[in-house]
């Protein structure tokens, strides 16, 4: 109707129509910039707090490591905790991918691995609130905030793996330990941006691929744009085409190895996690400067 009745001024009174029209622009860009990020809402349990830290020298003390125990998506029992770490104990840096639905879109998230045999996951993902649902429309439009995680394998894969059975694979990365270092401290530095200014989320442009992208260019200006930083799903090719994975083996032979969640789920629960995932798979980060 509304539609309607511009087209019919236009053809009337052309000058008052192209007034219209540019007022309406003007009032929902208004709009628009007007709906701020927050991090003051009702958030869902799982997305309650985002990771900060303090970092002095070789050591960062994290803050809200989560490390939930969950028996199905709506039963778990919450656990948020502080660690320290060392940045000389960084022994390893894997990129997991997980699929759920279409092979071209994937859920991304980055593991270090310590030489004290622990192992951290950065994941960044939506904030719902209690209510809330993902939906990829919304994430167009300003409908939901972009948190930091910070999480033991043992919660954010095996949430994935285990309780949601979705095609998880793990791929040992190719990184001098400088570079590693310097990836664990952007993570870091993200959470705390995040804490103090909140972000919004975008489907496009603020997501779990695009987020990873933006920290590795600070580490490394050069790395080329290409599709698959947006259909995510394609991302371990991508790597291993521009010589990122640890293993020097066929693509194919390195996804077939990569798959983790068949070897999640038939594992004895009263073996480690992190050491059960990683069966077959090569190890350690690439000595180096």
């Amino acid at each position: 109707m509304v539609a309607g009745g511009i087209l019919l001024a236009a053809r009337r009174r052309p000058g008052r129509a192209w007034l219209a029209l540019g007022l309406a622009a003007v009032l929902t860009g208004l709009w628009w910039t007007s709906i701020r990020p927050s991090n003051d809402r009702d958030w869902a349990e799982d997305v309650a707090r985002g990771v900060t830290a303090e970092i002095g020298g070789s050591e960062v003390v994290v803050h809200n490591v989560r490390a939930f125990d969950w028996r199905s998506e709506e039963d778990f029992v919450p656990r948020w905790e502080s660690r320290r770490y060392r940045l000389d104990d960084i022994a390893s840096v894997d990129l997991v991918s997980s699929v759920w639905g279409h092979p071209a879109i994937a859920h991304t998230l980055v593991s270090f691995g310590f030489a004290t045999g622990e192992h951290l996951v950065f994941s960044a993902e939506i904030r719902k609130e209690r209510h809330e649902v993902f939906s990829e429309l919304g994430g167009f439009f300003k409908e939901f905030e972009l948190v930091m995680i910070a999480a033991d394998e043992s919660d954010i894969l095996r949430l994935r793996t285990n309780i949601r059975r979705e095609e998880v694979s793990l791929f040992p990365l190719r990184l001098r330990p400088a570079e590693a270092r310097a990836l664990f401290l952007s993570y870091l530095a993200k959470g705390n941006a995040l804490a103090d200014t909140p972000q919004f989320y975008h489907t496009v442009t603020a997501n779990c691929t695009t987020v990873i992208f933006q920290l590795a260019r600070l580490i490394e200006p050069g790395i080329p744009t290409d599709w698959r930083i947006l259909l995510s799903g394609y991302l371990p090719d991508y790597v291993h085409e521009h010589g990122g994975m640890l293993a020097t083996l066929p693509l194919s032979e390195i996804k077939r190895r990569a798959a983790i969640s068949r070897r999640a789920q038939q594992a004895d629960p009263s073996l480690p996690y992190s050491r059960v995932i990683r069966t077959g798979l090569p190890e350690a980060l690439v000595d180096g400067p």
